[in-house]
């Protein structure tokens, strides 16, 4: 009676295993005919191109903000306004790198 019992077990475990196999080997198949590689090019093709539209959004985004501080950092340097009566002041730049001498260093 147990023979039979486990032979009836290790039966039941094949026909299982046999048909989860069958399944994936099936899913795998479909996924790989040409229908299914169609199917996920389109897709990846449709992801990919809203990926590249958020992209060009956050580089615009950044480009204004960037662009926003280079003027700010413009304005900075412009020569203040001019008095109503008086002379025209000069212009005032100011310096956004130090100049080493290289005699200094031995090079």
């Amino acid at each position: 009676m147990k023979r039979l019992f486990w032979l009836s077990v290790g039966a039941g475990a094949g026909v299982y295993a046999t048909h989860r196999v069958k399944k994936k080997v099936e899913r795998v198949v479909e996924a790989w005919s040409p229908e299914g590689v169609a199917a996920r090019a389109v897709t990846a093709g449709q992801t990919t191109g809203q990926r590249l539209k958020l992209f060009a959004t956050d580089v615009r985004t950044e480009m204004r903000a960037r662009e926003q501080e280079l003027r700010e950092a413009v304005q900075m340097d412009q020569a203040p306004p001019e008095p109503p009566d008086g002379p025209r002041p000069r212009r005032v730049l100011k310096a956004r790198y130090t100049i080493i001498d290289d005699d200094k260093d031995g090079h």
